[in-house]
């Protein structure tokens, strides 16, 4: 119903803030991180309503980008607002969609609240619907290099399957691309450099 509010941050709490419009009516708006607005300040506030059967709640947004990734979150079976609200507080969209478009659950799990299911589930529901928002929001995306060695290849998705990052995995292939080995080999050689 509300696309953004224009007025004064009249007060900051910690899990929300109060925004008094030209008329005179506050406004209490649930957000990721409520510091990054200045109290007595005239702000424009994204606003995404969420009406449930015994509440009707206000949740805030410093841009669009991040009420469009706040919907996309909402999508995600198992999560809610205030668990799509703490994941935005940690202030990493980049990191969020890179660890989508990468397959990256164990990435998504040092988000408050989100579990190993949770995240294999974010990367579920949310894998290729958020490539429009890096584009807008002129985000990066690391993707995994791919390889025409096979050997490597099968090591270097071996890795990902332990629980390694797309990142660290990434790293290991440029230190692994100029070796001639086995997949075992491979596996050997980046487990003792991750042990480094």
């Amino acid at each position: 119903m509300y696309e953004y509010i224009n007025g004064l941050i009249t007060n900051i709490y910690p899990a929300y803030l109060v925004i008094a419009d030209r008329s005179g009516v506050g406004y209490k708006l649930f957000v990721a991180n409520p510091y990054r607005f200045e109290q007595n300040v005239e702000s424009h506030v994204y606003v995404e309503q969420i009406v449930r059967e015994n509440e009707m709640t206000l949740y805030g947004f410093i841009d669009e980008n991040e009420k469009y990734l706040f919907n996309k979150l909402l999508n995600v079976s198992g999560i809610g607002p205030k668990s799509a609200l703490a994941i935005l507080a940690s202030d990493d969209a980049a990191g969020l969609v890179t660890a989508v478009a990468n397959d990256d659950a164990s990435y998504l799990t040092q988000f408050p609240g989100v579990g190993k299911k949770t995240a294999q589930q974010i990367v579920l529901d949310l894998k290729g619907k958020l490539d429009d928002l890096a584009l807008s929001a002129g985000m990066t995306v690391e993707t995994v290099p791919t390889t025409d060695n096979q050997a490597l290849a099968d090591a270097l998705a071996a890795l990902e399957s332990l629980g390694y990052s797309a990142k660290d995995v990434a790293k290991l292939q440029t230190v692994l691309a100029n070796q001639k080995d086995t997949t075992d080999g491979y596996i050997r050689s980046a487990l003792k450099f991750l042990v480094k």
